[in-house]
C-alpha cells in the first residue's frame, strides 16, 4: 500500500493526460484561438502536450482558410492535411479531425515522406527544426497551391503561409498574407486577429 502523503509516480503522466485533453476540447471548440496558458505547459510533459495544442490549431487553421476550387479533384474530394516528416502528429491529426467536415468535406490525413506527391493535399505541415531543410520542402511544394505550415525561427522568411512558434511557453503563430496569396489561399480575420504575427510582406 501506497504510504499517505507520498505522490504517485503515475501521476505526473495522469495530469499530462489531462491537461492535454483539456487542452485539446478548448482548441477544437474554437472558443478561442489562443494556446496553453504557461502555468499549464510548465506543468505538463511539453512534447505531447505541444503536439495537442498543434494538432488541434492546425485542425481549426482549415476553418478560417479558404481555398480556390481547383484545389480539390471534385465536389466529393476530402480536405487533405499532409503531414511531412512526423507520423506521431499525423496520429495526433487523424483522432483529432476523425468524423468531422468542414464545408461537407471530409477532413483527411496523410503522412508523407520525402518525395511523396502533393497533389490532393490543401494543408501541408513540414514537421522538424532544421531550417535549412524545411526550406528546400518549401521550395519544392511552391507550385502547388497549399496552406503551409512550419515551426522554424524562419519559417515566414522561407515562405511558409503560417509558422508556429514557442513564446513565453506559449504555443503562438505567426502569418505571412504575402505567401498566403501566392498560394492561392484566403484567410479568415479571425484567424489573423489572434496571430501572434501577421506579415503583410515576406519578412
Amino acid at each position: 500500500m501506497r504510504a499517505p502523503g507520498k505522490p504517485s509516480a503515475a501521476r505526473p503522466a495522469a495530469l499530462a493526460r489531462a491537461l492535454a485533453r483539456a487542452l485539446l476540447a478548448l482548441a477544437v471548440a474554437g472558443a478561442s484561438l489562443s494556446a496553453a496558458p504557461p502555468a499549464l505547459a510548465q506543468a505538463a510533459q511539453s512534447g505531447a502536450l505541444e503536439r495537442s495544442v498543434k494538432a488541434a490549431f492546425l485542425y481549426k487553421f482549415l476553418a478560417y482558410a479558404q481555398f480556390a476550387p481547383s484545389a480539390f479533384a471534385d465536389a466529393e474530394a476530402p480536405v487533405t492535411i499532409g503531414v511531412l516528416g512526423a507520423d506521431e502528429m499525423a496520429s495526433e491529426l487523424s483522432r483529432v479531425v476523425a468524423g468531422r467536415k468542414i464545408e461537407r468535406r471530409a477532413i483527411a490525413v496523410r503522412a508523407l515522406r520525402e518525395g511523396d506527391p502533393l497533389e490532393g493535399v490543401q494543408l501541408l505541415f513540414l514537421a522538424g527544426a532544421d531550417e535549412a531543410r524545411v526550406a528546400a520542402q518549401l521550395r519544392g511544394a511552391a507550385h502547388h497551391a497549399l496552406l503551409t505550415v512550419t515551426q522554424t525561427d524562419s519559417g515566414l522568411q522561407d515562405g511558409s503561409v503560417i509558422n508556429f512558434r514557442i513564446i513565453d511557453e506559449r504555443v503562438r503563430f505567426e502569418v505571412s498574407l504575402e505567401a498566403a496569396a501566392r498560394n492561392g489561399v484566403a484567410l479568415s480575420s479571425r484567424l489573423l486577429s489572434v496571430a501572434y504575427l501577421v506579415a503583410r510582406r515576406a519578412p
